[in-house]
């Protein structure tokens, strides 16, 4: 999966698997999270949002299952 950069101070780049509705992040410390059974709308409002971090904050982060990739884990 492509990660995009996006413009933020806390968020690092964005990716997005539209077959496995999964969304993946990376911050600026260097950890990556898989988010999981993220629609579409919920991708594509964060990458048109004004605010990155205030989108994530108030529509996914609290809402979806994730796992945290370690900081120095190789990143697949």
């Amino acid at each position: 999966m492509e990660l995009i950069p996006v413009k933020s101070s806390n968020l690092n780049s964005v990716g997005y698997d539209a077959i496995n509705s999964s969304l993946d992040i990376k911050f600026h410390e260097g950890h990556f999270y898989k988010y999981f059974n993220v629609p579409l709308n919920i991708y594509n409002g964060l990458m048109v949002a004004m605010s990155h971090g205030k989108y994530f904050d108030q529509h996914i982060k609290e809402h979806f299952r994730f796992i945290k990739i370690r900081k120095n884990e190789k990143y697949l």
